[in-house]
C-alpha cells in the first residue's frame, strides 16, 4: 500500500509506531504546501494521504488519485481537506478527535492564569530590575484569581469538556454554548450551565473558544459579538484562528472594551509580523498573550495520534471501516 504523508518526515518517523502497517507501506513525504501537481507525480497512485492539520487536501487532488481510500488529518481539525469530494468519491476522512483533549485544554488554563497573573509583564519587569515597581503596583491594580471568574465555553466537544473538568479544580463557575444543548447528566458531570452565545459573553469574564471551523463558526467573533461581551474581559482561543475576526478584537482592545486575550492560534499560519494582533501586540505589551499553536502538539498527543491513524490504515486495509469518520462515508 502506498502512502502520501503531507507533513514533516521526522515526526512522522519518530511517533511511527513499532512493526505494524506502517513498516509495510510505501511511503511518500512531502512538505506543507506543496502543489497539488508535485503531489500526485510523488504519489497519484497512493491509497492513503496521511496530512498535517494545516495541509490542504484539494478537490482536485482527491479527484486524480484514482486508488484514494482514507485521507487522514494527523489532528483533531479537518477543515482544510475537501470532504464533500472526498465523500462523493467514497473516501473516508478521518480525524483524531479527543487525542489532544487533555492538551489543549492544558493550553487554554495556561493562557488564562497568564493574563490574570500578569506573566508576560511580571517576567519583563524581573529582567529589567522593577520588580518591586512591578509588586507594588498590581497589589494596588489587583490580581484576579481563577475562582472568582465565571468562564465561558463556546462549543462543548472533548477539549472544551477537559477545559471544564480542570476548571473545576479552580474552583471558577463554567457556563457554556453549542448549537445543541447536552443532556443534564453530562451538564452534571462537568459542573456546567447552559446560556445562550449572547447571554454567555454579557455574564463571563473569560470566554474561552473551542468550536469546530465550519462556514458558519468562520469570523464568529466579529464586532457585534465581541462588542456583547462583558467589559473588562478576556479572550482565549486554542481552537482557529478563523473564529475570530482579527481586526475587529484589535479594536475591542484597543478601545478598552476587552482587557485582553490569549491566542495559541492566529490565521494564516505561518503568522507573519505584519499581522494585526502581532502588531497589537508589540506596540500594547501585556495585553495579549501568544503561544505558538502549540497546545495539541505535545509527546503525548502524537503517540496517540499516530498510533489511531496507523491503526485506521491498517482497518482500511483489511476492508473495515476506520473510527472517526467525519465525512458521513458508511
Amino acid at each position: 500500500m502506498k502512502v502520501l504523508i503531507i507533513a514533516n518526515q521526522s515526526r512522522y518517523e519518530k511517533f511511527m509506531p513499532e512493526g505494524g502497517i506502517a513498516h509495510q507501506c510505501e511511503l511518500v513525504y512531502r512538505p506543507v504546501g506543496t502543489s497539488d501537481a508535485a503531489l500526485l507525480e510523488a504519489a497519484g497512485g497512493a491509497e492513503v494521504i496521511l496530512a498535517d492539520a494545516i495541509a490542504a487536501v484539494s478537490a482536485d487532488l482527491i479527484g486524480q488519485m484514482p486508488r484514494l481510500r482514507l485521507i487522514h488529518s494527523e489532528g483533531a481539525a479537518y477543515d482544510r481537506i475537501d470532504g464533500e469530494a472526498a465523500r462523493a468519491r467514497g473516501v473516508y476522512v478521518c480525524n483524531n478527535q479527543g487525542a489532544n483533549a487533555q492538551a489543549v485544554a492544558e493550553q487554554a488554563l495556561m493562557l488564562m492564569l497568564g493574563l490574570l497573573r500578569f506573566v508576560e509583564e511580571g517576567h519583563r519587569a524581573v529582567l529589567d530590575g522593577r520588580q518591586i515597581e512591578m509588586k507594588e503596583a498590581r497589589m494596588v491594580s489587583g490580581i484576579t484569581e481563577l475562582r472568582d471568574c465565571t468562564v465561558g465555553l463556546v462549543g462543548f466537544g472533548n477539549i472544551a469538556r477537559q477545559t471544564a473538568a480542570l476548571l473545576r479544580a479552580f474552583g471558577a463557575d463554567c457556563l457554556y454554548y453549542s448549537p445543541h444543548r447536552k443532556d443534564a447528566e453530562t451538564e452534571a458531570q462537568y459542573h456546567v450551565a447552559y446560556r445562550s452565545l449572547d447571554a454567555l459573553l454579557s455574564q463571563c469574564d473569560i470566554v474561552s473558544l473551542h468550536a469546530a471551523v465550519t462556514p458558519e463558526t468562520v469570523g464568529l467573533m466579529n464586532a457585534e459579538t465581541l462588542g456583547r461581551m462583558k467589559s473588562g474581559a478576556y479572550l482565549i482561543n486554542t481552537a482557529r484562528g478563523d473564529l475570530v475576526d482579527q481586526q475587529a478584537l484589535v479594536q475591542a482592545l484597543a478601545s478598552g472594551h476587552l482587557r485582553g486575550a490569549g491566542l495559541d492560534t492566529l490565521t494564516p499560519e505561518p503568522v507573519t509580523r505584519d499581522n494585526p494582533l502581532v502588531r497589537f501586540a508589540a506596540e500594547n505589551p501585556g495585553r495579549i498573550l501568544f503561544s505558538p499553536h502549540i497546545g495539541g502538539v505535545t509527546t503525548g498527543c502524537f503517540r496517540r495520534m499516530h498510533s489511531r491513524m496507523w491503526a485506521n490504515v491498517a482497518a482500511v486495509a483489511d476492508g473495515k471501516r476506520p473510527a472517526c469518520v467525519v465525512n458521513g462515508v458508511l
